[in-house]
């Protein structure tokens, strides 16, 4: 017969401190439901509406941001179009843009040198 053994007590030491919770890339709480709490707000709303001149200074800071990521917005994309057209040029080996080239014979003209 297989002797029963008592199993060993733990020592009894102090617990292990609490984590903090996880939080993901948005500032939620935990992960899809919004933590424990499930739909609890990391931000909760405000007991009573802000007064002016708080919503003032927030529409300030919106605006400024808002013209920040724009003017970045426009200069990223004229430097990605001058990009891309000195890759054209490279190449090509010439002016990629055709409206900006040397001038061509129109259609018309050809036609009327070949018919005679």
């Amino acid at each position: 017969m297989a002797s029963q053994e008592k199993p060993a007590t733990p020592s009894p030491s102090s617990p292990p401190p609490p984590q903090p919770p996880a939080r993901d890339g948005f500032g939620r709480i935990g992960g899809f439901g919004g933590g424990a709490g499930g739909g609890a707000y990391p931000n909760p709303p405000d007991a009573a509406p802000p007064d002016a001149a708080t919503l003032r200074e927030q529409w300030r800071f919106a605006v400024r941001q808002y013209s920040r990521m724009y003017s970045h917005a426009w200069g990223t994309a004229i430097l990605a179009g001058g990009a891309f057209f000195a890759l054209g040029w490279l190449v090509k080996g010439s002016n990629p843009l055709p409206s900006r080239g040397e001038p061509h014979a129109s259609n018309d003209a050809k036609a009327n040198e070949e018919k005679k």
